[in-house]
């Protein structure tokens, strides 16, 4: 699944999604599937939204491969295709790998910028990938 637009001005999951759909997958990924109506039940306690709305959002992020449906019984069930997690993973390292493709060497820079203020374990964890890098040239 790849997110089209990434929106560099938002924060969280917002930067990959609508607003509105956002809230849907922090509600899906709280737990096992959910119903159309769960959901809107779990988004009215922030804010009346209308069911066919909701209905719209989740199937259009089952036709972008985002979400899975599934009938139980009378109901269909949604579900993430990913956990929050390997969503997570795979749009930075998608993201990542186009930066490189596109601005290569720039991109290298500003991250290493970036690492002056990481947290040491990210900085070992780097300087570990980058000594496995070395045993393999």
């Amino acid at each position: 699944m790849k997110i089209r637009k990434f929106k560099i001005n938002e924060r969280g999951l917002n930067r990959f999604f609508g607003p509105l759909e956002a809230k849907i997958m922090d509600i899906l990924w709280e737990g096992d599937g959910k119903t159309i109506k769960e959901v809107q039940q779990a988004l009215e306690r922030e804010k009346a939204t209308n069911f066919n709305t909701v209905m719209t959002v989740m199937n259009r992020l089952v036709d972008k491969g985002i979400l899975e449906k599934r009938t139980n019984g009378r109901s269909s069930l949604y579900q993430p295709i990913q956990t929050r997690s390997d969503f997570l993973h795979t749009q930075s390292k998608d993201m990542t790998n186009e930066l490189m493709d596109e601005f290569g060497n720039v991109v290298i820079s500003h991250m290493l910028n970036a690492i002056e203020e990481a947290d040491d374990d990210l900085v070992a964890e780097l300087e570990k990938k980058v000594k496995e890098l070395k045993k393999g040239m």
